[in-house]
Parts: C-alpha cells; sequence; structure tokens
C-alpha cells in the first residue's frame, strides 16, 4: 500500500517527464482521468502494523485533492469491514498541481498557464515541454516573444538591423536578449528555416559582423592549425595564405572536401557574407558551393556580388536533375524575385526551385567521390563536367 507522500513523490516525477506533461496539460486522449493504485493492505498489515495502517488511513482521510476510492474490506481479524483506500483519481491539470503539494511546480504551473493562455496554440507544446527557454523569463517577457515570432516573416528586416525592428512594442535590445527564443519559435512557423540559415539572414537583417567563420587548411602546411576559427569582421580584413580559396556554405560539409594544395576553405559563412569585400580576395582564385535550393542560390548571388569573378562549384540544373532523388521539400523559399548576382542559367533554375515539389537538393546528399572530383577539377584549372 502506496501513502500520499509516495504518490505525490510519483506526481512530481511525472512532472518533469515532457511528454507526460505535454500529454496531460494539453488534454491528448487517454491523458485523463488519471488514475493511481493505492493498494490493499494485506492481512498482516492488520494483524503485525495495526498502528501504521491507522496512520495509513489516517492520512488518506486527509487528502482533499481529487477523489479517494474507499471500499469496506471485510479481514478475519476484524469484527466489523474496514473502509480502506484503494485508489485516487485526478481529473484535471489543477488538481495534478495540487496534488503534489509542492510550492516551486505550483509556481512554474501558474506561469505557464499565463503563457499558454496569451499564445497562438502552435507554441503550445514547445512551451510545455522545453521549460528551460522560458525558466529565466517573465511570462510577459516570452508572451511578447510569441507575438514578434507571429508578426515576423522571411525577408521582412529588408536590410535593417535587428535592433531597429520595432514590433509588438519591442525595445533594441529585444532580440539581443530572446534572440534564441524568437529563432526557436519561428522555426515552429517556418519548419526548421529560421535555425538554419540564422534568424538575421532569415528576416534579410544587416549583421553585427561578430559571426565566427570555420577557417579549414586544404593543403596541410598553410596555416599553424588544420582548423580554426575566425571572426567575420576580422576575416575581411586578414588574408589567408594560398592560392585558392574554397567557400562552402555549411560546415557539415567538411567530410566531402578533399585535400587540396595551395588552398584554404572557409565552412558556414550562410548568408554572412560582408567579409568577402575584403581587397585580399580579388588576386585569388575563389570557388563557392552551397545547397541547391532558393536560399543556397541567393547566397551565391550575394557572394558574386562581392566577388564577380568567384566560380560556383556544384551548383548547376545539370547537378540538381542527376541527384533529384536525393532532393527534398524546401519548407520556406527565399524571396520569390531572382536576386541579382545570378548568371543567366542559374536564375532560370532559381525560377524552377521556387515551383519544383522538391526543390531543395543539400550539399550533404551529394556523392563523395563526385564532389570531390569536382573540386578537384576547379583547383586544376580543367574544365569541370557537370554530367
Amino acid at each position: 500500500m502506496r501513502s500520499p507522500a509516495e504518490l505525490k513523490q510519483l506526481l512530481r516525477r511525472q512532472w518533469d517527464s515532457s511528454p507526460t506533461r505535454e500529454a496531460r496539460l494539453l488534454g491528448y486522449p487517454g491523458a485523463w482521468p488519471l488514475k493511481l493504485p493505492i493498494g490493499r493492505p494485506s492481512p498482516r498489515i492488520l494483524r503485525d502494523h495495526l498502528d501504521d495502517l491507522k496512520r495509513h488511513i489516517a492520512a488518506w482521510r486527509g487528502v482533499k485533492t481529487g477523489a479517494v476510492l474507499w471500499r469496506p474490506i471485510q479481514y478475519r481479524q476484524a469484527a466489523e469491514p474496514i473502509d480502506v483506500p484503494l485508489s485516487w483519481t485526478l481529473t484535471k491539470p489543477s488538481e495534478w498541481i495540487d496534488a503534489m503539494s509542492d510550492s516551486a511546480t505550483k509556481e512554474q504551473f501558474h506561469r505557464l498557464a499565463q503563457i499558454v493562455g496569451a499564445t497562438p496554440a502552435i507554441f503550445h507544446a514547445f512551451f510545455v515541454r522545453q521549460r528551460a527557454v522560458w525558466g529565466s523569463k517573465s511570462p510577459a517577457e516570452v508572451i511578447q516573444a510569441a507575438r514578434i515570432a507571429m508578426a515576423l516573416a522571411p525577408g521582412c528586416a529588408a536590410g535593417l538591423p535587428l535592433r531597429a525592428l520595432s514590433i509588438e512594442g519591442s525595445d533594441t535590445k529585444f532580440f539581443e536578449r530572446h534572440g534564441s527564443l524568437i529563432t526557436a519559435l519561428l522555426d515552429l512557423r517556418f519548419d526548421g528555416e529560421a535555425s538554419r540559415v540564422g534568424l538575421e539572414t532569415f528576416l534579410d537583417a544587416a549583421r553585427d559582423g561578430d559571426h565566427w567563420l570555420l577557417v579549414v587548411d586544404l593543403d596541410g602546411s598553410l596555416l599553424p592549425f588544420q582548423k580554426l576559427r575566425v571572426r567575420c569582421r576580422e576575416l575581411r580584413h586578414v588574408p589567408l595564405p594560398g592560392d585558392r580559396l574554397l567557400i562552402v556554405e555549411n560546415e557539415s560539409c567538411q567530410h566531402l572536401v578533399p585535400h587540396i594544395s595551395g588552398t584554404v576553405a572557409v565552412f558556414g559563412a550562410g548568408f554572412d557574407l560582408s567579409w568577402m569585400e575584403g581587397e585580399w580576395l580579388r588576386s585569388k582564385r575563389v570557388g563557392y558551393w552551397g545547397d541547391l535550393d532558393t536560399w543556397g542560390l541567393r547566397f551565391l548571388a550575394a557572394a558574386r556580388s562581392r566577388l564577380p569573378q568567384l566560380e560556383a562549384l556544384l551548383m548547376s540544373a545539370i547537378v540538381y536533375e542527376r541527384y533529384l532523388s536525393f532532393a527534398v521539400p524546401e519548407p520556406v523559399a527565399a524571396a520569390g524575385d531572382v536576386p541579382e548576382g545570378l548568371l543567366e542559367e542559374e536564375a532560370k533554375l532559381y525560377r524552377c526551385l521556387l515551383e519544383a515539389e522538391r526543390g531543395r537538393l543539400e550539399q550533404e546528399f551529394l556523392p563523395p567521390g563526385m564532389v570531390h572530383e569536382q573540386i578537384e577539377a576547379w583547383a586544376a584549372a580543367l574544365p569541370i563536367r557537370d554530367e
């Protein structure tokens, strides 16, 4: 038989389970009522531990939350049936919280109720499961972040810095304080796209230049380290060694890039390409490789607008068509207009991807052998045959 204190501990552990918390607070099918078995006292308990049984029954008599099921049980040792508690039933979230008798949990619940009650349903499961994202914030801040996330759309910053956006009463520091929360909420609306390309890129906002880039020595002898992190604004003014520079959109493609003499690569630039305005790049051969989707082509256009002699690698219609079986839908396409900086065939591909059912061919899904061959051909200044 279990005491009220034991079951309260169980209820607190269940509160700490994200799936359980989500199911009960959002009322998923089967979540309520919650019936907790107490256990029937054995005849031995009555015979050998009568005082313990009396305390057990008294403790359950004192429970005022929910409904305790009592049944008269006839024991051989007793002249009359004894009423004993068999189960405890809770029927709604407020009873669950009250049953725990835990002030910290109750405070969490009330804060969460405020947030869920004032935000769109698309965010509710996220807030219920991810307590860490709002645990150190006031409900008012979280609610405002949700309103801002609902008001934002791809490209809406139109080149302004995030601090200059005045949305839903936000101040100049709101994005700085709550950028990760706003990004997570936008991911829910736009299928992870804000995290994938970065908040500033997603909103077309000016960057502050503090983005860190991954620099990799593909030669093996040009840098004191094989890999190092460099700030975007510093890389603009500090030349990298070697005759060639390879720019790769995503860091996750490092394993696909071959060792190449005289070459350094910069990974993970995304749309943060202001460093490419550095004069030192004009004396190098520069190759660019990004995802074959509308965002990747937009990044390519932005890179070429800064460095016209840039050479695009593995970003043609031929590559897209050849490996179409690896393509997936692009949840949120970049702006519909063709960006300046694309060549005629690239602009045609951009329009094609806007209408394609599977308009995203990510770098990681291209065959390593083909990637090696194409990049090595570029480095050797050989004709590149996409087919």
